[in-house]
């Protein structure tokens, strides 16, 4: 069973397209992409994180619209961390887990990693090496050396996973404030 990551997928929301210059002529069609992005890489026994911001916009007051694109969602378990566009409709959905921040065992030495919707300066372990993944900034910011965007945004509008969260940590700068709020802590 490995986990998959993923942010502000804004199922039937029109506006995002326009808003953060995603490559779709319409909604209907970003919403197929991201669904079938999904099914390419997560497996039947596999967990789904969705960092926040399912779906946005008119539809998502339509019970049935939303629950057609939870049962699109691919995986053995589906879990939300509740973004700041996810209703109460949405939260209602079967999500196997719906939580503000979650704290989940990953990477070689399943280390407790945290998973936000937002971006935090620091989280549980991250003396130790957990990194933390967040949406809602959309293509905003990457993130810095322990905390990664893992928005579709950022990730040809697909779900990754904690290797390649890790790789792209590596590639990123060390947060400027990080010696502000846990001096002494070393991230090289």
């Amino acid at each position: 069973m490995k986990n998959w990551y993923t942010a502000d997928c804004h199922f039937g929301h029109g506006n995002v397209i326009k808003f953060c210059g995603r490559p779709f002529e319409t909604v209907d069609e970003m919403d197929a992409a991201i669904i079938e992005n999904m099914w390419k890489v997560v497996g039947p026994e596999d967990r789904l994180f969705i960092l926040g911001d399912f779906a946005f916009g008119a539809r998502t007051k339509e019970r049935a619209f939303l629950e057609h694109m939870f049962a699109q969602l691919p995986g053995a378990e589906r879990h939300l961390v509740v973004g700041n566009h996810d209703q109460k409709q949405t939260l209602e959905l079967p999500w196997d887990t719906v939580s503000q921040v979650s704290e989940v065992r990953d990477g070689p030495h399943q280390q407790r990693n945290t998973l936000c919707h937002y971006p935090l300066i620091t989280w549980n372990h991250a003396r130790r090496g957990a990194l933390q993944m967040f949406g809602h900034v959309h293509g905003n910011w990457l993130g810095s050396r322990n905390s990664v965007n893992v928005g579709v945004d950022v990730w040809d509008f697909a779900p990754v996973d904690f290797d390649a969260v890790q790789r792209r940590a590596s590639t990123l700068p060390p947060n400027k404030h990080w010696h502000d709020v846990e001096p002494g802590a070393d991230l090289e």
